[in-house]
């Protein structure tokens, strides 16, 4: 029998953030679609139902990762698709956005939440967590 490898979505408008993190996941056996385009992102994932989201905080908009992560939970066919936000804000703006506690991570929507640069093996962590809690729970199945 023929295990079906977990799709991962990366959505960052850093280039090399979705490589490096695209190669990351899949060395370690995960189907991995990349995106700098939240709208596409979306669309995407409405058609091919990902087990799990990585989006950036601030592209497009400062906003843009709240946003797309509002709007995954949001939708019906979408919101047990677990979401982890990443971001740069804190060391670059100054800004800090972390949630202190399980409610101020529901509160932007997420299941997680990572300043960059992320540890890799604090990433996958989650990662492995996020998807395998998904299957778990018979989500996305």
């Amino acid at each position: 029998m023929r295990v079906k490898k977990k799709t991962v979505v990366l959505i960052d408008d850093d280039q090399d953030f979705l490589e490096m993190n695209r190669r990351l996941l899949e060395k370690n056996g995960y189907m991995v679609s990349c995106f700098d385009n939240t709208s596409r992102a979306i669309r995407t994932m409405r058609e091919q139902k990902p087990d799990l989201v990585v989006t950036d905080l601030m592209m497009t908009s400062m906003d843009s990762g709240f946003r797309v992560s509002a709007e995954i939970k949001q939708d019906p066919s979408l919101g047990d698709i677990p979401v982890i936000i990443v971001t740069a804000a804190s060391s670059r703006r100054g800004f800090d956005f972390k949630p202190h506690s399980s409610e101020e991570l529901k509160c932007i929507n997420a299941d997680a939440y990572f300043d960059k640069p992320v540890s890799q093996h604090e990433f996958m962590a989650k990662v492995r967590e996020l998807t395998e809690e998904c299957m778990e729970n018979g989500k996305n199945v």
